[in-house]
């Protein structure tokens, strides 16, 4: 079942409960998509305007046909993104054409990170990064508000260090 905040949850079994992403993420990344594409189509309808005529800055159409496309895709792209916590791993899954499922076993993990630049910081955002001996395992979830990735990341690292005190 999908809300309109970006949870996602399934409970059917031994199925997973799945946590999607804030909208937040989305917002961000869409405003980004117009504002650099409409800047691109300014920039080149003016200068094809007076360089090559009026006729040719109709090519400033593209950037904004690329950004309608963008934004579709941006959104398919946003609902794709969830994860897990399962008693011994952490579930990743994302993708819309190539679905990709990442688990992360909490005894594997060497190192949990929050990030956030200047720009997700700016839309109160954060991500996780997840750290495993194995490089081909690193897996991030982004977008996160930043009091869930803390406590993701605590979370985690709590697990991390109870399940490989064992080893």
């Amino acid at each position: 079942m999908e809300t309109g905040s970006g949870q996602d949850t399934e409970v059917a079994g031994d199925e997973p409960v799945w946590t999607g992403l804030p909208p937040g993420l989305l917002r961000m990344r869409r405003l980004l998509l117009v504002v650099w594409l409409g800047l691109l189509a300014v920039a080149l309808g003016l200068l094809l305007g007076l360089l090559c005529g009026p006729v040719w800055a109709a090519f400033a159409l593209l950037p904004l046909a690329l950004a309608g496309w963008g934004w579709v895709v941006l959104g398919r792209n946003w609902r794709s993104w969830r994860y897990a916590e399962r008693a011994d791993d952490l579930l990743i899954s994302r993708g819309v054409l190539w679905r990709e499922e990442t688990v992360v076993p909490y005894g594997r993990m060497q190192l949990v990170e929050v990030t956030s630049g200047p720009v997700e910081r700016h839309f109160g955002l954060a991500s996780v990064q997840l750290h495993t001996a194995a490089a081909a395992t690193d897996a991030t979830i982004p977008g996160l508000d930043p009091a869930e990735a803390e406590r993701l990341r605590d979370r985690l690292t709590e697990l991390g260090e109870a399940r490989s005190a064992g080893l």
